[in-house]
């Protein structure tokens, strides 16, 4: 019976047709064993690439049986596979930490969440239902563990906490009555952008810096917190592009004892709760994940949230300020960052002009580096040349405020005999027309003093103009120069005011 129905297989063919009529025929045997071929290869192809990832991944079929246990799942959950293929999933782990069900009965997707696989133990969850002529025929889930980021992570955390302590009793043993004592300068952009953080620190509105990189825009953030909060509310910045994503969860909201392998035994409070009564500082917000933006977003609205491995909900009031160099408004058009959460931080947003559009304080910060870095370092700086500076004012600063501090550095690191030299700059100018410009203001002038000379004089004016405004009050004169009572001492005693 098998020969017969062998040769009538193999009589049994597939005629094979193009545009210009037949073109060969195939008998069904061939063809089936053609596409056996193809299975066994395509399968081939499967098995290696489940045994080649390092990731843990796992497929059940609509009964909920496991049929795929890779090598990954083995060493994350220690289970051996020929000790779970065929069997239901759920006599292996409880149902509610299982998201594969959720895959498999209601056909929902996860990306990239954080998730209690079993207890002591936080994986990041891929998860998809599988489909199949528009049924679900079985699920696949992905888990990479995240415990040993977290464990490593927590001794990071214990310092950024003692840190956070130490600001605060610093803060509370320098507490200044000017918040913005600690921005320097005096140019008209600089004062606009001071007066317009002031307007907005005087509500409780959500308020967005932007500017770019090293313009100070967290000394901004600062000084709107001061403003409006009272000496102990604390201040919690958070860089939003500095933080993994798997780890931005439990940063933010903290996680109970117990959570995972590694936690702190005690659990550990996220930034939203050690912000409580104070200000909450988003710094990049722009770099923020997109899967935690709306955790954010629901935080900022209801001022609630769960920690990690909790099943209580904790109730926070704080402000917040966010801080971005990138152009949100063109992010959310590109889809990359949320209307809502936009809308929601953009309440009152101020820019902070870039340095290079205030040329004026690059002279003053120029002068208050180099008295800081020199005094840092034990090297005194008799003055800055006038061709020096003319340099520091034809640059761009593409860096700003932090990359002319990181300039002033080198040139007092390389400085001899109390002078910085011309040729330690790290950046290309015109040296011929910083020459011309040199002697131009020597000849106007008609003063061949070094700057440094001719700009104490200039200083010592400015201080006994404002010494006579003020009846000689010091207090008062170092307020209006916005610098502090302290160096105001010391330029008098330099510059032999009497």
């Amino acid at each position: 019976m098998k020969k017969v129905l062998t040769e009538l297989a193999e009589r049994e063919c597939i005629v094979v047709v193009d545009k210009q009529g037949a073109a060969g025929y195939i008998s069904a045997n061939e063809l089936c064993q053609h596409l056996y071929t193809n299975y066994q290869q395509l399968n081939a192809y499967i098995d290696t690439i489940l045994a080649t990832t390092d990731e843990s991944c796992t497929v059940i079929d609509q009964d909920k049986n496991v049929i795929t246990w890779t090598k990954g799942a083995e060493r994350l959950f220690s289970i051996k596979q020929e000790d779970i293929i065929g069997k239901p999933i759920n006599e292996f782990f409880s149902r509610e930490r299982l998201e594969i069900f959720n895959s498999l009965e209601k056909g929902t997707s996860v990306h990239h969440q954080q998730h209690k696989a079993k207890e002591n133990q936080v994986v990041l969850i891929n998860s998809n239902p599988v489909y199949f002529n528009n049924n679900i025929i079985g699920a696949v889930v992905s888990e990479t563990d995240i415990t040993s980021q977290i464990r490593l992570n927590k001794e990071l955390y214990h310092a950024s906490e003692k840190l956070f302590n130490l600001e605060k009793e610093v803060t509370k043993l320098t507490a200044s009555e000017d918040p913005f004592q600690n921005i320097r300068g005096n140019s008209p952009a600089l004062k606009k952008t001071i007066d317009k953080i002031e307007k907005a620190s005087s509500t409780d509105a959500s308020i967005l810096i932007h500017g770019e990189s090293g313009v100070g825009k967290e000394l901004f953030a600062k000084a709107a917190h001061n403003v409006r909060e009272d000496e102990n509310a604390p201040f919690v910045a958070i860089n939003c592009g500095a933080i993994p994503s798997a780890l931005f969860e439990s940063e933010i909201f903290g996680y109970e004892k117990g959570a995972f392998s590694g936690a702190d035994q005690k659990g550990k409070k996220g930034k939203a709760q050690l912000a409580k009564g104070g200000t909450l500082f988003l710094d990049e917000i722009g770099e923020m994940p997109l899967e935690m933006q709306v955790k954010i977003l629901r935080l900022l609205q209801e001022k609630k949230f769960y920690p990690v491995g909790g099943t209580k909900e904790i109730e926070v009031d704080f402000r917040v300020i966010a801080a971005t160099n990138k152009d949100l408004q063109e992010l959310v058009n590109e889809n990359k960052f949320r209307a809502d959460l936009y809308y929601r931080l953009n309440v009152v947003s101020v820019e902070v002009p870039p340095l290079r559009k205030r040329p004026a304080d690059i002279i003053e910060l120029t002068h208050y580096f180099l008295h800081e870095i020199s005094i840092k370092y034990n090297r005194p700086i008799h003055g800055i040349s006038q061709d020096i500076m003319q340099a520091l004012l034809q640059h761009q600063w593409p860096g700003n405020t932090r990359e002319l501090k990181n300039v002033i550095e080198r040139l007092v690191v390389f400085s001899e005999d109390g002078e910085i030299k011309l040729d330690e700059i790290p950046f290309e100018f015109d040296q011929a027309k910083a020459s011309s410009s040199t002697s131009q203001i020597e000849f106007n002038h008609n003063d061949n003093r070094s700057l440094s000379a001719r700009l104490q004089d200039v200083e010592k004016n400015i201080i006994l103009n404002e010494l006579e405004k003020t009846d000689g009050n010091k207090l008062q004169c170092a307020k209006n120069l916005n610098i502090t009572r302290a160096t105001l001492y010391n330029r008098i005693k330099k510059l032999g005011i009497t």
